[in-house]
């Protein structure tokens, strides 16, 4: 048999992955064999004929395949970021065997039962209060997959599960097929009336690689989210919003409609399978918000306080549309008329800011934030092996100048890749037999690519998305716990964007925009006007912005707490049920949501996007502090990363209040978004 480099050990520079080396089809046999390995490892707990306890049940099991943890970690990050049918054919036949396996494993009776009595027969003093955590996650995952169910309720649990995976791989696969399947070429010039050059220079390129005449554009963000915000002729403006809002929508293979309606039913029945009425029960027993009451009244007070400041939004809007004839406006003029009301409002020209934001100083003004906060340093190595030409690799050290993690950084759109923006880990931090493992942390962007004539030049949205994938990868680099299982970003899920949305705020203040804000040719920093127009963005069309992020709060709570699959079969009419309170602008019933929402279908926010505007309130807060008393106060700072390292090792709640002193206060969000009564 050929060599499989995902068997042995990578003998590679700081045991990074050896990319160049790995082949689709050295997963499914690795698979194989590391499942064979994990089960005798487990086997061995079982067995263990001395009496159960922390050391020889609960640690032994989570510390048991770590390598094939890796692997599967090296097969879904590749699938997101560098994919091709064979990618995709390695995963779809690798992941159902892993499902199967980990069910089995949540299953296992007598590992339970020595599960079981380790969570009955020790007390709580005799463990720190990170090993109370890992007793009480890993019972908790033991239940919650299954293991109290008799065998029948089991096998269909594991059935629905299968399903499961089979479906979230199908609508991935449905979406980035359908997105990369639209293009738009225009061929008259006078049509791209308002698109700056830097746009146009790219879709002629893109034009020129498919061997096309004129401008190509696409659905991929850095094409789509310009075109809509400054092509002035309307009708492509509509043809680009109706194609986009139709992704997986359309009478073809790549429509989600039933794919959404069987997840959502198959989650229901396995909450019901496991004693809940409904899959956002499950789900919330095991966050900060602990019920769907909770969540739906959180939404609710946060709705009241942005729906009536979106109507007025929408009303500055519509006046500047009525000035071009415009009577009824439209999903695709929003961000047309937005851009304009912007430079009007705050006198803030997105093509003008650009200029003072290429990619690699605001890179490099982050690693110096983190450096003031922090104590670290970043050092780019070209010793480690990449997936893609493209991807950069660092070295990060801490302020004792000891090695503290690998960063890859990987900015550009491709074929390959999905969209959006994500921050994964190849490899945990945790510490065993004095050795602690450091993690290797991954930044993942879609961000516009350099012209032939300028550098990649980041718009402010493009900036405070660099800052909030890189305040995930803090977590993750500054961990410093024992078990993986509890590193980094291992915590409750609504706590998880707090380090990501709170290191945003340092992209608004003046003291952290000198470090890096300079323009790329006369190295100027700035302007004073730029920055106060910037801090006054902040509260922009906030009410808008907040009743959207709230309608995608109220559609997932929707699907996965009040969807009755007897009664509710059309995604449409459930979809438009939903968002009926939140809707402002007229529905178009070819376009649909439901079935492009990777983060709550396929992806892990399921019961859960309330969870960006939850964690907003504890960033707002929190940054409050830093305001206080210095936003590089080292004091704050210090008990911030404390916070960081610490993982999921306590209730967030606990590390919250130990940095903060007291629970967080919806004050702070409601003031920085404008949203406080006048």
């Amino acid at each position: 048999m050929k060599h499989n480099p995902l068997l042995s050990d990578f003998n590679t520079y700081l045991d990074t992955i050896p990319f160049s080396q790995i082949q689709p089809d050295h997963f499914k046999p690795a698979v194989q064999q590391l499942i064979k390995q994990t089960r005798q490892e487990i086997d061995q707990i079982i067995h263990n004929p001395e009496q159960p306890d922390f050391k020889n049940t609960i640690e032994a099991l989570e510390f048991s395949g770590m390598q094939l943890s890796i692997v599967q970690n090296i097969l879904m990050n590749i699938n997101s970021a560098e994919t091709n049918e064979a990618w995709q054919q390695a995963n779809e036949e690798v992941l159902p065997v892993l499902n199967d396996f980990y069910n089995d494993i949540w299953q296992n009776q007598e590992l339970f039962k020595r599960v079981k009595a380790v969570k009955n027969s020790t007390k709580p003093e005799t463990l720190n209060t990170e090993q109370q955590m890992l007793l009480d996650k890993t019972y908790k995952s033991f239940v919650r997959n299954g293991a109290d169910l008799n065998k029948k309720k089991q096998n269909q649990l594991k059935k629905i599960d299968q399903n499961l995976t089979r479906l979230k791989l199908q609508f991935n696969k449905n979406l980035l097929n359908d997105t990369n399947a639209y293009k738009l070429v225009v061929t008259d010039e006078t049509k791209l009336e308002g698109l700056p050059e830097s746009y146009k220079e790219t879709a002629r390129r893109l034009a020129q690689e498919q061997k096309t005449e004129g401008w190509l554009f696409t659905l991929q963000a850095p094409s789509y989210v310009p075109f809509m915000k400054y092509i002035k002729n309307r009708e492509l403006r509509k043809e680009m919003a109706l194609a986009y809002g139709a992704r997986s929508f359309k009478n073809n293979d790549n429509n989600n409609s039933q794919i959404v309606l069987d997840i959502a039913r198959l989650r229901k029945e396995r909450a019901r399978l496991l004693g809940y009425d409904t899959h956002a029960q499950y789900v919330l027993e095991e966050r900060m918000a602990q019920n769907p009451d909770k969540v739906l009244n959180f939404l609710d007070q946060l709705y009241q306080a942005a729906y009536p400041q979106a109507q007025k939004n929408l009303e500055q809007l519509k006046k500047l549309a009525r000035k071009d004839g415009i009577d009824t406006l439209e999903k695709w003029d929003v961000s047309y008329y937005m851009n304009i009301l912007k430079k009007q409002t705050l006198d803030l020209d997105e093509q003008k800011l650009k200029v003072y934001f290429p990619l690699e100083q605001v890179l490099q003004g982050i690693f110096d934030i983190a450096r003031k906060l922090y104590g670290l340093t970043f050092k780019e190595t070209d010793k480690i092996d990449k997936y893609h030409p493209e991807v950069k690799t660092f070295e990060v050290f801490d302020d004792k100048n000891d090695f503290l993690a690998i960063l890859y950084t990987d900015f550009y759109p491709r074929p390959g890749k999905r969209q959006g923006a994500w921050k994964t880990a190849y490899k945990p931090q945790w510490q065993k037999d004095g050795v602690n493992a450091r993690p290797h942390i991954s930044i993942v962007t879609n961000f516009s690519r350099p012209t032939d004539n300028t550098p990649a030049l980041l718009n402010f949205n493009e900036v405070t998305t660099l800052f909030h994938e890189f305040g995930h990868a803090l977590h993750g680099m500054l961990a410093q716990t024992t078990y993986p299982g509890l590193s980094g970003t291992n915590v409750y899920w609504d706590f998880v964007e707090l380090p990501s949305q709170i290191m945003e705020n340092w992209a608004y203040e003046k003291e952290a925009l000198d470090l890096f804000a300079k323009h790329y040719q006369t190295g100027e920093s700035i302007p004073e006007n730029y920055i106060k127009s910037i801090k006054k963005s902040l509260q922009f069309m906030e009410g808008y912005a907040t009743n959207r992020q709230l309608s995608f709060g109220y559609l997932d709570m929707g699907w996965h707490h009040q969807f009755d699959p007897q009664t509710h079969t059309d995604v449409s009419a459930f979809e438009k049920e939903k968002m009926a309170k939140t809707q402002i602008l007229p529905y178009h019933p070819a376009n649909n949501m439901s079935v492009a929402f990777s983060h709550i279908f396929p992806g892990g926010y399921a019961a859960g996007y309330y969870s960006y505007k939850w964690a907003e309130v504890l960033d707002a807060d929190a940054f409050e502090f830093f305001k206080e008393k210095g936003i590089f106060n080292k004091e704050v700072a210090q008990k911030f990363k404390q916070l960081l390292a610490a993982g999921g090792t306590r209730h967030p709640m606990d590390l919250y209040k130990a940095f903060r002193g007291r629970e967080p206060k919806v004050d702070a969000l409601l003031k920085r978004a404008g949203l406080t009564a006048h």
